[in-house]
């Protein structure tokens, strides 16, 4: 029986395709049809799949790029007690080169040292305000770096002035 109805289509082929139904006919299928739903964009796996690739990467960002100098707290006990024998050390050693400098001129000149010192010293206390509320490895060694260049800084003058007292005093003898 098969083979009959397909002789049947293959003989009639051109009949069937030059026939079109009419406009009632496909009516009658589109409402005989189930309602189609409209896709929710949530249902979507496309949203899905780039939802997560955001959220890996998002995940591998935030792994990565955490601070890394963020210390635990003993550690951080442990930091500021090291540093403040740091900065013990060197504040006395400060304090001596400036006193030396007040013995040998009387007061610090106007002049470019006292600019760049007192920057140094307004530096150092943002600085320390930064190490009172989170402290890290990076604030301390730019605090210690901040007090060497200022020793630095200290040693270059008490130079220049012994230099100019050294000037005056071959003067002062030949008068």
């Amino acid at each position: 029986m098969s083979d009959s109805l397909n002789d049947f289509v293959k003989k009639n082929r051109e009949a069937f395709d030059q026939r079109e139904p009419s406009d009632k006919v496909w009516n009658a299928i589109d409402q005989s049809l189930p309602a189609m739903k409209q896709k929710s964009l949530w249902n979507s796996v496309v949203v899905w799949r780039v939802a997560a690739m955001l959220f890996l990467g998002l995940s591998i960002y935030l792994f990565v790029a955490r601070p890394s100098s963020v210390v635990r707290k003993p550690e951080v006990a442990q930091m500021q007690r090291e540093f403040s024998d740091q900065e013990m050390f060197y504040s006395d050693q400060i304090a001596e080169k400036v006193a030396f400098i007040d013995d040998l001129n009387g007061t610090f000149a106007d002049d470019q040292f006292t600019q760049d010192f007192q920057k140094l010293d307004a530096m150092y206390q943002v600085l320390r305000e930064e190490m009172k509320t989170r402290p890290t490895e990076k604030v301390r060694d730019a605090l210690i770096l901040n007090m060497l260049v200022r020793i630095d800084l200290l040693n270059q003058q008490i130079k220049r002035l012994e230099d100019a007292n050294k000037k005056e005093r071959p003067e002062q003898s030949s008068i």
